[in-house]
């Protein structure tokens, strides 16, 4: 037996050591230094552990995770969505089922708080597919030369070339003028579902400092007015320098081309631009020549609802009406897995399990966790899960499904 429950604070070195081999083991044996590790940034979150049941508040864990308590935007509202990181468990203590039995603690932790779903970034995607987690979003890596960028945005600013100086200017922002920058950063992730709340603290220690060097962060300012910003890093030795850009915001599509025309303007400094951007990026469609880009997309996190029953029920939908009677399996949490009756009247849901075995009584439509998930946050549509195979159920159900889960853009750009 196994229990669950809070790191205790003076035992942070076990979670930095256990997070340490886990992710960096190529670093040799890590030493915990409270006067280097014990900073802010790494603060952020709540531990928890696995112990032995009954083990004393000393005891060494089997297995460690950190909750990360977000706001998170789903269909246009905002709910609380934890983030799920750090999972880590010594060699001596592997394949045992105790990741296991961690994620169904967190799941209960989760669900006692009402949080509607939890994300996480995995280090392989069939491992926690196989606990109910699936792909919220993937990320548009684009690799390209400075030049490319620059072409893209004079192409649509002829009359100074793209650089904004006529109206407008670059600043340098310092972490304690973040505020300067939440307009943009709203106006660009309100379109997009699990963009996160960002509090005072996320800004500070995980937009503007990072592990080793913290990056630069500059804005477009027309007016006195942020109207985007982008956040990067550059590395390589000189002749052979990239510049990373982790994130960049804008309210249009003018201050998105004044923050190419930035990067472009770097072509004295590096050979090379790597941007992480939306799958629905407008820089394939705005480049002079696209043949420039090297894109690849990647997938990004992984989202998982925590209580069918709760957070169906908690969304917005569409004026629509609908009777649906959901056949639901669950590998993790037993309160998701049955047959659920969900119901909405003019966009407005009740949803309450009906059975407790998926295979119990007539269901319109069946899936798993994983995919109802997706159909949830608007990550995939009924139509193409029922093409995959994820969901099955007679044509009118899936039809009817596809019109209140319509499919919305997701991305989820902080990492944790």
């Amino acid at each position: 037996m196994t229990e669950y429950r809070p790191l205790p604070d003076d035992r942070r070195d076990v979670l930095f050591e256990y997070v340490s081999y886990a992710f960096s083991p190529t670093d040799g044996p890590p030493e915990y230094d409270p006067d280097e590790h014990d900073t802010p940034r790494a603060r952020m979150g709540s531990p928890r552990g696995l112990y032995p049941d009954g083990a004393p508040a000393e005891a060494d864990p089997l297995s460690v995770c950190k909750h990360h308590w977000f706001d998170a935007r789903v269909r246009g509202d905002l709910h609380p969505v934890p983030g799920l990181s750090a999972v880590a468990t010594p060699p001596e203590h592997r394949r045992s089922g105790y990741v296991r039995d961690l994620l169904e603690g967190a799941l209960e932790e989760y669900r006692d708080r009402n949080a509607r779903f939890s994300v996480l970034w995995p280090f392989r995607y069939r491992f926690y597919r196989q606990y109910g987690w699936d792909t919220a979003n993937r990320t548009l890596a684009i690799d390209c030369e400075p030049e490319a960028l620059a072409s893209a945005a004079a192409d649509g600013n002829a009359g100074d070339g793209g650089h904004g100086r006529e109206d407008g200017q670059y600043r340098r922002i310092e972490a304690g003028d973040y505020d300067r920058l939440e307009a943009a950063y709203e106006a660009d992730s309100r379109r997009y579902g699990l963009s996160i709340d960002r509090t005072d603290k996320w800004w500070r220690h995980r937009v503007f400092e990072r592990w080793d060097d913290d990056p630069f962060v500059y804005g477009w300012e027309r007016a006195g007015e942020i109207r985007g910003y982008l956040v990067y890093r550059i590395s390589g030795e000189w002749g052979d320098r990239t510049m990373h850009v982790d994130e960049l915001a804008a309210v249009d599509s003018e201050a998105y081309r004044r923050l190419l025309a930035f990067c472009g303007d770097h072509d004295s400094q590096v050979n090379a631009v790597r941007l992480r951007e939306p799958e629905d990026s407008l820089l394939p469609d705005i480049a002079t020549d696209p043949d420039e880009l090297d894109c690849e997309l990647e997938d990004g996190p992984m989202v998982r609802i925590v209580d069918i029953a709760q957070s169906l029920s908690a969304l917005s939908y569409p004026e629509t009406d609908l009777d649906v009677r959901l056949a639901v399996s669950d590998p993790l949490a037993d309160w998701n897995d049955g047959v659920f009756a969900l119901s909405i009247d003019d966009g407005v849901a009740t949803c309450e399990r009906i059975h407790d075995e998926p295979s119990s009584g007539d269901a319109d439509a069946r899936l798993d966790i994983a995919a109802l998930s997706q159909l949830a946050v608007g990550a995939r549509s009924a139509g193409r899960l029922e093409r995959t195979g994820r969901l099955e159920g007679a044509p009118a159900a899936v039809d009817a499904l596809g019109r209140a889960f319509s499919e919305t853009e997701v991305y989820l750009r902080d990492g944790f």
